[in-house]
């Protein structure tokens, strides 16, 4: 594990650059993440019902699609609870996320694709490690285990497919390779 350190912190020192570039132009990248949320999302049920092929800027984004509350995405979410896809994404969505409620109901299920495992959760990982290196080069964090301290292991089964859990229990659940060597309890559902 040793010399794993300074491999990961190389690789960090190579990441560095698209964090910097985020950082010195912010609207551009905000541009960025939604127009592709947006193309990507356009065959939707959603997006054909907002128009999204019409959609060129923030400006077009506003004026086709309405503010939204949970209860709103409602009605999506429990069908695709049942198997139905194509929804509000356009990749299949296996796993909810359980979170405690803030709206009228008790508990919110939150739809994670793999593009929001990858893109969202699994690259901010890698992007806090890429930080930490930058401002500790010397570091040796990674030469033993971390304590990983989830929210409920029980991954729930909805439908045939689709399962859900605490937002903790999918991401463990769902952890590529190089996120499970360094932590310990290690365990996966079967």
């Amino acid at each position: 594990m040793a010399l794993l350190s300074p491999a990961i912190s190389s690789l960090a020192r190579m990441r560095q650059w698209r964090i910097d570039a985020w950082r010195s132009h912010p609207i551009d990248s905000q541009r960025e993440v939604i127009q592709n949320l947006v193309t990507s999302a356009q065959y939707t049920e959603f997006g054909r019902k907002h128009n999204f092929h019409n959609i060129y800027n923030i400006r077009d984004f506003k004026k086709a699609v309405p503010i939204c509350e949970y209860d709103d995405l409602k009605p999506y979410i429990e069908r695709m609870m049942r198997g139905e896809q194509n929804l509000l994404w356009n990749s299949p969505i296996f796993w909810f996320a359980k979170s405690s409620g803030t709206t009228s109901d008790k508990s919110k299920f939150i739809p994670i694709s793999e593009e929001s495992l990858e893109d969202c959760h699994f690259k901010a990982a890698k992007d806090v490690l890429t930080m930490y290196y930058s401002y500790n080069p010397d570091s040796a964090i990674l030469t033993g285990k971390g304590l990983v301290l989830g929210g409920s292991h029980t991954i729930n089964p909805v439908n045939n497919e689709a399962q859900y859990g605490d937002l903790s229990a999918v991401l463990l659940q769902n952890s590529p390779f190089w996120g499970t060597g360094f932590v310990h309890p290690t365990w996966r559902l079967p």
